[in-house]
């Protein structure tokens, strides 16, 4: 497919997949249902953080997470003691368990205590590459006591991971809301910075159509495609998640 004409299929595509319905089936819901800034982002951090699986699966966790912090991520967040964390011994999403969830309160109470938030944890200055921020917010989120089983649920490119749940998460953050859809709440990066959120729906689509010759869905990978995605738009490449997210998911084939 010559380049004109992919560029015409994934911008249909994008208008298509990038509206407010989409919300409906997609774990975005979840910080959709806030207004704040800080409720927003703890929100959908931890709906990206266990973004894998059946997307019913999904949302029905992270919707049981936010009720064991009574609705009120940030204030729950910034109050509670560590008694509270008792609330999510019993959490599970696949492999993230309670004591899972329990550290990611505490590494969350401490961001917001004795940092600056978790937008501060992304390194709040501009012109930083999404790699050095995910890296950064990986160590930063980790200068407490953990078991190491719980640091796999916080990719890191410096292992060749893809990521692509730390990147959703800054796409949701970062992109405008002129979709309505995405929150455009973090003014430190643009959206051209942002790196495309890939997964296997995406990996296989972006494939098919000849916008990725790697095999594996690595950092590298993340790298070769949005650097492709970036001749269609240099503005905003990642608005093209939802075309191949899109074509993956709902449509099943090209």
């Amino acid at each position: 497919m010559k380049h004109a004409e992919l560029k015409e299929l994934l911008d249909a595509k994008y208008l298509q997949y990038a509206r407010p319905d989409f919300i409906d089936s997609d774990p975005i819901q979840i910080p959709q249902a806030f207004s704040r800034k800080e409720d927003i982002e703890i929100s959908g951090f931890i709906a990206a953080t266990i973004a894998w699986g059946q997307r019913k699966t999904i949302i029905a966790n992270a919707k049981k997470f936010m009720e064991h912090m009574d609705n009120a991520p940030y204030e729950f967040i910034t109050q509670h003691e560590p008694s509270d964390r008792l609330r999510l011994k019993d959490f599970v999403h696949r492999t993230f368990s309670g004591i899972d969830a329990m550290y990611f309160l505490e590494a969350l109470q401490h961001l917001y205590l004795h940092e600056d938030g978790l937008e501060g944890a992304f390194i709040k200055k501009e012109g930083i590459p999404a790699r050095e921020r995910i890296v950064h917010f990986h160590h930063s989120f980790f200068t407490l006591e953990h078991l190491s089983r719980t640091r796999k649920h916080v990719s890191n490119p410096e292992k060749g991971s893809s990521a692509k749940r730390l990147n959703m998460f800054l796409r949701w953050m970062v992109r405008p809301a002129r979709e309505q859809v995405d929150f455009g709440i973090w003014k430190h990066m643009t959206p051209a910075e942002l790196m495309m959120p890939l997964d296997i729906h995406t990996g296989t689509v972006a494939r098919r159509l000849g916008l990725l010759q790697r095999k594996q869905n690595d950092w590298k990978t993340v790298e070769e495609l949005t650097q492709r995605l970036r001749t269609f738009d240099t503005t905003d490449p990642v608005k093209y998640d939802y075309a191949l997210f899109g074509i993956g998911v709902f449509e099943g084939k090209l």
